[in-house]
């Protein structure tokens, strides 16, 4: 029998998932009002105007929301980050990358350099879940790649380049929209639309640098037996974003969601607010940690903490699962570890549409629970 938990103990909102997360009932209303029959965006082609406004929608916000800096480009296409991995690997890499792995992110990136035939395997900087790797400058490599935030582990590592001669990529999947960027750090700042921006997967975007644009049409144009698949090609996606569509139809469900989203987080304050507010959820939630014997964050050093998933460890007596079943079964869902981690712990979803009130209400369910299993 599940344990009942006190409804005074219980979050407005229980959903705190780390991807998908939780999405906002005025994106689900967006989703409604773009299936209107008197001014439809779903069902119709998304080359003409009531598709491709809901694209402009989404890149001028997220110019906006960045701060894109002079000669940047909002660039989208079809798949998720694991699609914009071969795309950067096709059409980013000239001949080595140099990848920081931390956790599940940045070490399919590597593995997705490593498999490419026509490049030389990767250099790798590797460090042990719950701590970052950090790129190091080398004359090997002409790309550098980094998560900002490791979903699977629950930490952040800051944006900046390692060297000026060479590219810097950032896997900014779980992390932007939340977390502080300077853009002029970095070439390509990618991510998909599923963790802050409340949408479903389907799509990556990437703001890009004039370098990064130019790099890739030099890799794409050189030949030298490189064949790029046009769904692979950044100049292709470049092209088609340009016109405010993707090369092929697009999760339009998910745009219209992503354009929400957005334009919500512009209107509250734009990312200095959406970083403050998951600063506000992360300490609650850190402090909690650090207040409890049986409880301790999974990332040891304090700054590498990430303010948009936070990963804590349970004591062995404590069974980790038994607690997300019996939060679940109130309707405090999907705090559970990366399934690949194998860890004791709780891993919880703080982004922007996280309420900070709601992220202390968990921690008040989770005591209320431990204080009955042990």
């Amino acid at each position: 029998m599940p344990l009942q938990i006190p409804s005074s103990l219980l979050p407005s909102d229980g959903r705190f998932g780390s991807g998908p997360s939780k999405v906002r009932t005025a994106q689900v209303d967006a989703v409604a009002a773009a299936g209107d029959p008197t001014r439809p965006v779903l069902g119709t082609s998304h080359r003409q105007a009531p598709v491709k406004d809901v694209v402009h929608r989404v890149r001028t916000g997220l110019a906006d929301l960045f701060d894109l800096p002079d000669g940047y480009e909002v660039v989208l296409g079809n798949g998720g980050s694991t699609a914009f991995w071969e795309v950067a690997t096709a059409s980013l890499v000239r001949e080595r990358a140099q990848h920081a792995t931390f956790g599940e992110f940045g070490a399919k990136f590597a593995a997705a350099t490593r498999r490419a035939p026509f490049l030389a395997d990767p250099e790798v900087v590797d460090a042990a879940p719950g701590s970052v790797a950090y790129l190091t400058p080398s004359d090997a490599v002409d790309v550098y790649a980094t998560p900002h935030n490791e979903t699977s582990t629950g930490a952040m590592a800051p944006v900046r380049r390692p060297a000026e001669d060479a590219l810097l990529l950032t896997d900014a999947t779980s992390g932007a929209g939340a977390l502080p960027v300077d853009l002029r750090s970095t070439d390509v700042y990618y991510f998909g639309p599923q963790k802050v921006f409340g949408a479903d997967g389907g799509l990556w975007l990437a703001l890009c640098s004039p370098a990064a644009i130019e790099r890739a049409a030099e890799v794409e144009a050189s030949g030298g037996g490189r064949w790029v698949p046009e769904f692979l090609s950044l100049t292709t996606a470049l092209e088609n974003s340009r016109k405010d569509q993707t090369l092929n139809t697009p999760a339009v469900a998910t745009l219209v969601m992503l354009a929400e989203q957005v334009e919500w987080l512009n209107g509250q304050g734009g990312l200095e607010w959406s970083s403050r507010r998951c600063a506000t959820s992360a300490e609650i939630l850190y402090g909690w940690a650090d207040a409890r014997e049986w409880a301790t964050p999974f990332v040891t050093v304090p700054a590498e903490r990430s303010t948009v998933v936070g990963t804590v460890d349970l004591d062995d007596r404590i069974d980790a699962s038994a607690v997300v079943a019996h939060l679940r079964a109130a309707g405090v869902l999907d705090v559970f570890p990366y399934r690949k981690l194998g860890r004791n712990q709780l891993r919880v979803g703080m982004f922007p549409a996280v309420d900070p009130d709601d992220v202390a209400a968990l921690t008040a369910c989770v005591d209320h629970v431990v204080e009955r299993l042990v």
